[in-house]
């Protein structure tokens, strides 16, 4: 059953959602979805020799990648099936290193709208500490037809 509070238009699981990643890069750097909630998607990617840059630190880049992940995937969510949500523009501050464990992404909307969205990414090591935050900005179009 549908909460009121729901941003959500499609529905899905997190099972589906991490089928639909394999050959991907999202697959490629071991993220996971991990939580869906009324109005958040959440998902965990590794630190470890697929996402760290040569100094052994997790990459600037494999954090964005995550943010753009979870961004793009639940802008697609809140869109009905006529339409999809194409990524415009994504920016991140990368504020703490990790050198090893797990990082958790949590996407929020700020804006909804019909033409875009724009989606806040924070990025948390295992001790909740904000390790990026990242803004995604997304264009609502209609769906290509086949």
């Amino acid at each position: 059953m549908k909460n009121a509070e729901d941003i959500w238009k499609k529905s899905t699981d997190l099972r589906r959602l991490n089928a639909l990643s394999e050959n991907t890069i999202i697959a490629l750097l071991g993220i996971q979805y991990t939580e869906i909630g009324n109005n958040y998607l959440q998902a965990i990617m590794p630190v470890d020799e697929r996402t760290h840059q040569p100094h052994g630190l997790l990459h600037g880049g494999a954090s964005v990648v995550l943010a753009e992940t979870i961004g793009s995937v639940a802008a697609n969510l809140v869109v009905g099936d006529d339409k999809v949500c194409v990524g415009l523009e994504v920016n991140a501050n990368h504020l703490r290193s990790v050198k090893k464990g797990v990082v958790t992404g949590t996407a929020t909307a700020l804006h909804i709208g019909y033409s875009t969205q724009v989606w806040q990414i924070e990025i948390c090591n295992e001790r909740q500490q904000l390790v990026c935050t990242s803004r995604l900005t997304v264009a609502v179009i209609d769906k290509p037809t086949q």
